[in-house]
């Protein structure tokens, strides 16, 4: 088996923290510059860019959903989207992908005519054996 070099440290409330050898003292007295400048020497560690260029941005599914007052059942069925994968974004198990990013968007931007779109497209309700629901509630 081979070796890793964590450490597991088990402790009880109320246990003092273990000892290590970080100078905390100087750790609060470095400046933000100094911080930054830290910051950029890691690879690991580079800070977001100020204008969230190259930056995806993820819809957050639930909050849509809600907003066009459906049920997941019906969000699922008129879009589309298995009810599965529809559960496991809003509880972000899983992200969407980019393609679904994008189908997330157009639904965002016109939610009926993409509802319209899809109850025209057989094969989605064949796939997934959804019955799209007439979007004009």
């Amino acid at each position: 088996m081979r070796k890793t070099r964590t450490i597991t440290v088990t402790r009880k409330l109320g246990d003092p923290f273990p000892e290590t050898k970080t100078d905390w003292a100087k750790v609060a007295a470095l400046t933000d510059e100094q911080i930054h400048a830290a910051a950029l020497t890691d690879p690991d560690a580079q800070p977001l860019p100020r204008d969230m260029r190259g930056l995806a941005r993820i819809p957050n599914v639930k909050k849509l959903r809600e907003k066009l007052s459906l049920t997941q059942e019906e969000f699922a069925s008129t879009y589309g989207v298995p009810l599965g994968t529809l559960r496991d974004w809003e509880q972000r198990r899983k992200f969407p992908d980019a393609t679904a990013r994008t189908y997330l968007h157009a639904i965002e931007q016109g939610p009926e005519v993409v509802a319209v779109l899809v109850k025209g497209i057989p094969l989605a309700r064949s796939l997934w054996g959804a019955s799209v629901r007439n979007p004009s509630r």
